[in-house]
């Protein structure tokens, strides 16, 4: 294979990757947009986290919420568990890599809150222990995987996943039209009644 039919292979495993979680997941993206406005709409919070593009990722749709993506309206409650270096760095110094968002969703986190969990594999250790605090302090779930869903698919309140997806990368360029999809649905016709 040369480097044009290369690109060609991985553009159309992307679009096949989408085409196949879109068939069976719209209702799944509604509900997420309704938990999530649901939290917004009683005062409460979004927090996102992952590792790696999907800490990217985390920040990316925190950011298109509390700034705008495609509808002027007032900034939104969200934050991304992946940007307070200091925060991460102490955690993961003084603890373990494990714990660092589970230790911000303990401090920060509260009952009514909503935690968007992003892994690809469905199996970061950091994320699942994250999933479980919130759980705890009755925050609900949502979580964003691939493949097989992993651990995080049984842990969460509701499951988006992308399990055509043959690596991370085919996987993130699903997940970021499902980041999209959702700030962009929430705008539109959850938050602006």
């Amino acid at each position: 294979m040369n480097p044009r039919e290369y690109i060609q292979s991985t553009y159309e495993e992307s679009l096949q990757a989408k085409k196949k979680f879109l068939e069976h997941n719209v209702d799944n993206i509604l509900k997420a947009c309704e938990i999530i406005s649901h939290a917004i709409k009683a005062g409460n919070k979004l927090m996102i986290c992952g590792n790696g593009g999907s800490a990217a990722d985390a920040q990316h749709m925190a950011a298109e919420m509390v700034g705008r993506m495609l509808v002027e309206r007032n900034p939104l409650p969200a934050m991304s568990l992946t940007t307070d270096t200091s925060n991460i760095t102490a955690i993961a110094n003084d603890y373990s890599y494990d714990v660092i968002f589970e230790k911000q969703v303990q401090g920060l986190g509260r009952p009514g809150d909503v935690l968007l969990a992003i892994s690809t594999s469905g199996n970061s250790k950091n994320v699942i222990r994250a999933v479980e605090a919130a759980r705890a302090k009755g925050i609900k779930v949502v979580s964003v995987t691939g493949g097989t869903g992993g651990a995080l698919k049984d842990k969460s309140d509701l499951n988006l996943n992308v399990d055509l997806g043959k690596n991370s990368s085919r996987i993130q360029e699903t997940h970021i039209f499902i980041f999209h999809s959702l700030v962009d649905v929430m705008d539109r016709y959850y938050l602006n009644k």
